[in-house]
């Protein structure tokens, strides 16, 4: 009796056939190295794995929410072919994975770029409101629970959590601490100097 088949990891892409398509576009960029050459760009296979898997990985529930979900995609192919001929076949025969890698690293870097400039519009509008015209904290209530919270409207609108918040703030430089010692250095040498003078 024969074995049930294994089930592929993913449907839309065949692993092996991505695989020899990259050897074969490994073998042009190789030889054009060696004549002194220009890369040759990917195929249109290759180019369209690339689109897939971006596409795909963008579905996912962490991904799919964004609003430049687009972008992301974008960045994500952008990085897979920079980085294609890096791409080594003699140590990886899964190319889907490698990929697959390289775009997820690309939109958490979309994310942090995009959630930096929220930051700034954030920061912003909260420079303008110096009259306090517009409503700045509102009290929500949760339905599930029926706690009461404190809600930033401008966090909110932003998309920005406390955290996010509290990791683009600049931190403030401890200068105090360094004038300080700076001072005590100077007094200890004027110390010094007395009692050499005293002598």
């Amino acid at each position: 009796m024969d074995e049930p088949k294994k089930k592929a990891a993913n449907h839309y892409i065949d692993n092996k056939e991505f695989y020899q398509h990259m050897i074969e576009w490994k073998k042009t960029v190789i030889d054009a190295e060696n004549a002194g050459e220009k890369k040759p760009p990917v195929t249109d296979y290759i180019g369209k794995c690339f689109l897939d898997i971006a596409e795909h990985l963008s579905y996912k529930p962490n991904f799919i929410n964004y609003p430049y979900r687009e972008e992301m995609i974008g960045d994500g192919i952008e990085n897979c072919i920079m980085y294609a001929s890096n791409f080594d076949p003699d140590k990886s025969t899964n190319p889907f994975s490698y990929f697959t890698q390289i775009i997820y690293y690309a939109f958490l870097r979309r994310i942090q770029k995009e959630k930096k400039q929220a930051y700034i519009k954030y920061k912003a509008v909260e420079a303008a409101d110096i009259y306090n015209e517009f409503p700045r904290w509102v009290n929500s209530t949760t339905e599930e629970e029926g706690e009461s919270e404190t809600v930033d409207v401008y966090a909110k609108y932003f998309s920005l959590s406390k955290a996010d918040i509290e990791k683009f703030t600049p931190k403030k430089k401890k200068k105090t601490k360094k004038k300080t010692k700076k001072k005590t250095k100077n007094k200890k040498k004027t110390t010094d100097l007395d009692e050499f003078l005293e002598e």
